[in-house]
């Protein structure tokens, strides 16, 4: 067996899960490039993930949270579900430091925003395919920010913040509801719907309503709402 032949055989086996076909592709010519892994399959969906997850046996899976049919961190819980040791690493155009913790709730071990170089990719597979998280130092600090704050979302990750009726509001303007849509909807004025806003944007830690709606948005696409 040549030396090529065996470093073929110890590569690790990527799945990319990606909606957009372009985005898999580069995805795939950088993995291809590293003699030490090597693409198994691809995916658009939820649905052909699981297949093809099936039918290949990956050593790691590369999903975008943000898929057209279903949500991201919903299939990451079917991949984890039906591969319990499968190591999943997210790779989305959302801002890291909003999504992160969710993902890792959901089961993933690690994230990467495509903004970065694509080495940040490479390096990212390898480390969840040995067993590790991998998480930008920025978000790595924030985390253990709030771990030491005694487990509260001290560093302004995640919706865990949020009363039950500031989630409604947020969960309907990630649903693209303007606000007379929403005060309608949940029977009460306009003006305590922004108030509502107006508390969600500082609990989260957010400067804008349209930083707010960015974000409530991408909620809603992870799972699978809109």
């Amino acid at each position: 067996m040549t030396t090529d032949q065996k470093a073929a055989d110890r590569a690790k086996r990527v799945l990319i899960v990606d909606d957009q076909p372009a985005a898999r592709r580069g995805a795939a010519q950088v993995i291809e490039a590293e003699a030490d892994l090597t693409v198994c399959g691809e995916a658009a969906d939820g649905a052909e993930a699981l297949a093809v997850m099936a039918a290949t046996d990956p050593d790691v899976a590369v999903v975008d949270i943000c898929l057209g049919h279903g949500g991201g961190t919903a299939l990451i819980r079917s991949l984890r579900n039906d591969r319990p040791d499968l190591p999943i690493l997210v790779h989305s155009n959302h801002d890291e430091s909003l999504y992160a913790e969710r993902t890792l709730q959901a089961g993933a071990r690690g994230y990467v925003a495509k903004t970065e170089p694509v080495a940040r990719l490479v390096e990212a597979i390898r480390a969840v395919g040995a067993g590790k998280v991998y998480l930008s130092e920025k978000v790595t600090a924030r985390l253990l920010a709030a771990i030491a704050d005694g487990g509260r979302d001290a560093a302004g990750l995640g919706t865990d913040v949020l009363t039950a009726r500031e989630f409604e509001v947020f969960e309907l303007i990630g649903q693209l509801l303007e606000p007379r849509q929403i005060a309608r909807q949940l029977h009460v004025s306009i003006k305590t719907v922004e108030s509502h806003r107006e508390h969600i944007k500082a609990k989260l830690k957010l400067a804008s309503a349209g930083e707010l709606r960015q974000y409530a948005v991408g909620w809603a696409r992870m799972d699978g709402r809109i």
